[in-house]
C-alpha cells in the first residue's frame, strides 16, 4: 500500500510530475491551474511549506513504488479546530480506493494530530467517484444538493468511519462577521 507522507522539500519534483502528468485529467472535474502554476512551481512549493510550518495548511502526499506520487490530500484553512479537506488521485490509480484510503488517513492525521475537530469537503457534481470520499452519499442528486456540499464531525462517511455525513446549505453571513481572507494564502488552491 503506498505511504501517506507529510509534504517535505524533497517531493517538489514528484509532486511537479505529478500535476503536468494528470492536468488533462484534473481538469475534466475542477479548474485548470493555468501554465504559472507550473513554471513557477518551484517558489509555490517553498510557500506551501512556510504555511505548512505555520500550521495554516496540511499538506500530505499519497507516494507509491520509486517515489512517484499518487494523490494529494490537503487541509487547509486551518482554524478554530476545523479545515477544508481537499484532495485529488492520479488518473493511472484512480478506481483502486486509494482516494478512500487517503482520506481516511487524512481524517485520523486530522483527530490525532493536529487537534481537528471538524471538515470540509466538496465534491463536483462532474466527479461522482469522489462523492462517497468526501462523505456525499451515492445516491445524491442535483436536486438534493445542489452545492454537492457536505460537512461532518471527525471523520467522513467513507464506508470505514462510524459518522455519517449530513447535507448543508450556505448559511448566509453578514460581511462584517466573515473572516478577512489574505490574498498571500498560498493554501487556499490546496496546493
Amino acid at each position: 500500500m503506498p505511504e501517506l507522507e507529510r509534504l517535505a522539500a524533497h517531493h517538489a519534483p514528484a509532486v511537479l510530475r505529478f500535476e503536468r502528468e494528470n492536468r488533462a485529467y484534473f481538469a475534466r472535474y475542477v479548474p485548470d491551474r493555468g501554465d504559472d502554476f507550473f513554471t513557477g512551481y518551484a517558489a509555490r512549493h517553498a510557500a506551501l511549506l512556510d504555511e505548512q510550518e505555520r500550521g495554516t495548511c496540511h499538506f500530505h502526499v499519497l507516494v507509491g513504488d520509486h517515489g512517484a506520487v499518487l494523490g494529494r490530500f490537503n487541509l487547509v484553512d486551518v482554524a478554530n479546530g476545523s479545515a477544508e479537506l481537499g484532495y485529488r488521485v492520479a488518473e493511472r490509480a484512480a478506481g483502486r480506493g486509494l482516494a478512500q484510503e487517503g482520506v481516511r488517513r487524512v481524517c485520523e492525521l486530522a483527530r490525532t494530530e493536529y487537534g481537528l475537530r471538524r471538515l470540509v469537503a466538496s465534491a463536483a457534481l462532474a466527479n461522482p467517484a469522489s462523492w462517497p470520499c468526501s462523505g456525499v452519499p451515492a445516491s445524491c442528486s442535483t436536486a438534493r444538493c445542489p452545492a454537492a456540499r457536505w460537512i461532518w464531525t471527525g471523520s467522513p462517511a467513507c464506508g470505514t468511519c462510524s459518522t455519517s455525513a449530513r447535507p448543508t446549505r450556505p448559511r448566509p453571513r453578514r460581511r462584517a462577521l466573515r473572516p478577512a481572507r489574505t490574498s498571500a494564502g498560498a493554501c487556499r488552491g490546496r496546493g
